[in-house]
């Protein structure tokens, strides 16, 4: 694929992320979502077959995409483990133009919504939230290394915090507080330190 016609599949997936991180992946049609990257439906279908594809697709992308921020963050960051996960997880914290960081989550915003509909876009969730648990395993295993996170199966650990953090960012988008994350962030640290909950 020549550089121009990558550059508008990147332009769509983009314009695309954007749409159904606010709007939901059903409530956005295609002719709304071919007027917002500004191309004709022909440049959509030289791309996706269909709507389907376009959306497992754009969640393969925004997943390629978090894993190089995050294994910056995790793995090659600075500070010890511990500083690391807890820096990570206050991030799902912070509100830009009105909107919890949670929200912009894709397997937040999208997990409920299209698992039924879709097998192949239920799988790239999966797939995705499963290599998230993995980095963050890796980096509570630095933590044990380093001495700063007690932890007796970095696996298990990594998959509980995932869980956790993902039904506190619903329970954010129902509330719209922080409460449940903060709570949250107050059993990461807890457990990350091995203390009682």
């Amino acid at each position: 694929m020549n550089t121009k016609s990558q550059d508008t599949k990147q332009h769509i997936l983009d314009v695309g992320y954007q749409l159904v991180v606010s709007k939901g992946f059903t409530s956005v049609g295609l002719s709304e979502l071919l007027k917002a990257a500004d191309v004709p439906k022909g440049s959509f279908y030289h791309y996706f077959k269909s709507k389907e594809q376009f959306g497992e697709a754009m969640i393969q992308d925004y997943f390629q995409q978090y894993f190089a921020r995050i294994t910056a963050l995790l793995i090659d960051g600075q500070g010890n483990g511990f500083e690391r996960l807890t820096d990570y997880f206050s991030r799902w914290m912070e509100v830009e133009n009105g909107v919890c960081n949670a929200n912009k989550c894709v397997v937040v915003k999208l997990s409920a919504e299209v698992s039924d509909l879709s097998d192949a876009m239920r799988s790239a969730l999966q797939t995705g939230a499963a290599k998230i648990v993995s980095i963050i395993a890796t980096c509570i295993e630095a933590g044990v290394e380093d001495g700063s996170i007690r932890s007796t199966n970095s696996q298990v650990t990594a998959q509980m915090l995932y869980q956790m953090w993902i039904g506190a960012s619903l329970l954010q988008k129902l509330t719209h507080d922080l409460s449940a994350l903060s709570q949250t962030m107050d059993t990461t640290k807890q457990l990350l330190i091995g203390k009682p909950l």
